[in-house]
């Protein structure tokens, strides 16, 4: 792929700004050091090199201490380098995100990067995956592989006749117990990995440019290989048990040693999760499959006092840092914010609009996970926001399609009545790309099925703040949407905000929306006559602004939350060794109980995440809680002169146009027929075109095939898919 950099029309990066390039380019070098120096360790793990050379000096240096005793190794090899490269990542994206761009990386046709990018499979379990993605999948599974045989070949040498008749046990039976145990490590490289994707706001996933929902589809690879090779650990020490005659292996609980009893427990949490996560139990029945999740806690929980706390600290970061990240949503859920209003549109489609603090920026596609605890108090949806924070500072918006049992209880709750004064909603969110890059290309094409619309609304409004405010050309847009039904066709008016624009679309924006209603041949009686209906919400002052929970420099305070918990938890856990634990057990592992020195490291662990994120929240939220207040007290409520048709709060309001007057000459309204993707695709013109899917499953996997068939080389696929 060739680049050529574009001047942004504005003038060249001062100072400060090539310091911040400087740190951004050494935190990044550094995050990709340790990180291979990690990957090294895991490789070399179950050499002879390793466990004959490299383990012992790691034992000297840092488990012989009365600080830390044994754990320590673990401690400073494994989890220590991990926490390092998090707060790295929150240096690097706090950097990127308040550095300004003066020039645009234009994408052309060829080169091995566009190749690395194109989708590899389109069809089959893994669903659409691109060259790269199958090439770590491919080096991943081959970490296993060695791992796994390594450890096998390296075990089964030690088996002799003599060690067979010391234990009483055959070949087979000695073969089997070795495999077991290789098995549960081996499965512990992947518990590493497991919660990193889910970590919704950590630092990791949008330092290397993915997000939380486009790495869904890891967690659940990494979740299968778990509980594949878990469940296969298990079964074999079972079978081993049984065929030396010590079933009773299977309730012992050794307080100083594996304990049997808590791997079971934590194995059976996980079977249950991993049962619900098979589409048809998950689809059918999500509640049980989302309620079931929670059994994470009782899975990773008996899990660590399975293997004891030192042996953890291998698998423990990634979880850590998704334990920060969950506390932190469970501080941002407590209050609820400021609904300002909601447009009930005929398509069964609502539109709800949130006051936001301006400081709160996030980047297009962003999602928004919504409670409302008339409906459901433990019920979280993620919905796509369609406002842009460059175009709409103070407000945000979130599009509903009437699909499940939640969302249609909202719907009849919104349109049964016109009196609705307030309505509680809890959020957690944005969660989104640290930045975008939709201006690399010369084109746009953004093709979706129904709601799938709504993340093109964010983008197509983040550009049209854009052509305001930067003198930078704006890609080429073509929207091909497809609809089942004319009502549908009113989703095109959320398009532009609210509010909508003082004048017509910059002549800067070259949009084209091509849309299809393919069950019907004409133009339906909703379509033209239909009616949105908008409900405006009463100020409350106990209702807050969405706002970043941890303040507008978010990724600092991150930082220094992993940062601080990390130093926090490593000195009261070397004062409570040094001066309890020490004392009693002098670092043999063979007086003090395992199980209890494993609760006091996870109680502290706890202790130490809830009282730094706790403490930055409240720092924070007394800095600019007063600002909110005060934007809330100031909101303006329409009245009925400015709403002639209302009364009270609410209006319902005649559609002018479908869509927008703005958009209507930019409008082809295609009826009795699906869009031809092929024909569409390929007339663009352009070096580079972005090509943008979101919709149902055959549609995105159609639109990768032509642009993986080869017929074009200018034509970049991305897939935006929410699989929550």
């Amino acid at each position: 792929m060739e680049i050529s950099k574009s001047n942004n029309g504005g003038s060249n990066p001062s100072a400060g700004e090539e310091f911040k390039d400087m740190v951004k380019g050494v935190t990044k070098f550094l995050m990709m050091v340790i990180f291979l120096g990690i990957i090294l360790l895991w490789i070399m793990m179950p050499t002879l090199t390793y466990r004959n050379k490299w383990q012992p000096l790691m034992r000297i240096k840092f488990g012989t201490s009365t600080y830390f005793g044994s754990s320590g190794t673990t401690l400073f090899m494994y989890m220590f380098p991990m926490m390092v490269v998090a707060c790295l990542g929150c240096v690097y994206l706090h950097f990127k995100t308040k550095r300004k761009s003066y020039h645009i990386d234009r994408e052309t046709k060829g080169g091995v990067l566009s190749a690395l990018r194109k989708p590899m499979l389109v069809k089959g379990p893994l669903g659409i995956v691109s060259v790269t993605e199958i090439t770590f999948l491919a080096m991943f599974v081959a970490l296993l592989l060695w791992s796994f045989i390594i450890y096998l070949r390296n075990s089964f040498a030690t088996i002799t006749p003599q060690s067979l008749a010391a234990h009483g046990e055959s070949l087979w039976q000695a073969k089997l117990e070795s495999a077991a145990l290789r098995l549960g490590l081996v499965g512990n490289i992947c518990l590493a990995f497991l919660f990193l994707p889910v970590a919704r706001g950590s630092s990791l996933l949008p330092a290397v440019g993915l997000t939380s929902e486009s790495s869904i589809k890891y967690h659940i690879w990494l979740g299968h290989m778990v509980m594949f090779l878990f469940t296969l650990h298990g079964l074999c020490y079972i079978i081993y048990w049984a065929s030396v005659h010590e079933i009773s292996q299977m309730i012992m609980w050794d307080t100083k040693d594996i304990s049997n009893l808590a791997g079971e427990i934590s194995l059976v949490a996980g079977l249950m999760m991993w049962v619900t996560t098979y589409p048809n139990i998950r689809r059918r029945f999500f509640e049980v499959f989302f309620y079931t999740h929670y059994l994470y806690i009782v899975f990773m929980l008996f899990f660590v006092l399975h293997v004891g706390i030192g042996f953890s600290f291998i698998a423990l970061p990634g979880f850590y840092i998704f334990l920060v990240d969950r506390f932190l949503r469970f501080l941002q859920s407590r209050e609820n914010v400021r609904l300002l209003s909601a447009r009930i549109l005929p398509s069964d489609t609502i539109e709800l609009t949130f006051s936001k603090n301006p400081k709160l920026a996030y980047s297009a596609t962003s999602i928004l996970f919504v409670n409302i605890p008339s409906i459901s108090k433990l019920q979280w949806h993620p919905f796509t926001i369609t406002s842009s924070s460059q175009l709409e500072p103070e407000k945000l918006s979130v599009v509903i399609k009437t699909e499940g049992k939640w969302s249609t209880k909202l719907h009849q709750k919104l349109s049964s009545s016109d009196q609705i004064d307030r309505l509680a909603v809890s959020v957690e969110g944005p969660y989104g790309p640290a930045s975008t890059n939709f201006l690399r290309h010369e084109a746009l094409v953004m093709v979706c099925g129904g709601s799938g619309i709504t993340p093109f609304i964010s983008i197509i409004r983040d550009l049209i703040a854009t052509s305001q405010k930067q003198t930078c050309k704006i890609p080429k847009i073509t929207l091909i949407c497809a609809f089942k039904t004319s009502s549908e066709i009113s989703m095109l008016d959320l398009v532009l905000p609210l509010s909508g624009l003082e004048t017509e679309l910059s002549s800067d924006i070259n949009i084209k929306i091509e849309a299809y209603i393919t069950r019907e041949k004409e133009a339906g009686t909703e379509a033209t006559t239909g009616k949105i209906k908008t409900l405006w919400f009463k100020p409350s002052l106990s209702d807050q602004s969405i706002s970043s929970i941890l303040g507008p420099n978010s990724w600092l305070w991150l930082g220094g939350i992993l940062s601080s918990s990390f130093l926090i938890f490593m000195i009261i856990i070397g004062i409570i060794n040094r001066y309890y634990i020490y004392p009693i057990d002098h670092n043999t592992n063979k007086i003090y109980s395992l199980t209890s020195k494993t609760i006091i490291y996870i109680v502290v662990i706890s202790v130490c995440i809830m009282a730094t994120s706790s403490a930055a929240m409240l720092w924070n939220k007394k800095k600019y809680g007063n600002v909110e207040n005060k934007q809330v007290q100031n909101v303006d409520v329409p009245s009925p002169t400015s709403s002639p048709t209302s009364s009270g709060y609410n209006s319902v309001r005649e559609i002018e146009s479908t869509p927008q007057e703005s958009l209507v000459q930019r409008t082809n309204l295609h009826f009795g027929e699906r869009p031809n993707l092929k024909k569409l695709l390929l007339d663009v013109e352009g070096s580079s075109v972005g090509v943008l899917v979101c919709g149902p499953k055959k549609m995105r996997q159609k639109v990768a095939e032509i642009c993986s068939s080869g017929l074009t080389e200018n034509l970049h696929f991305e897939s935006i898919s929410f699989s929550w």
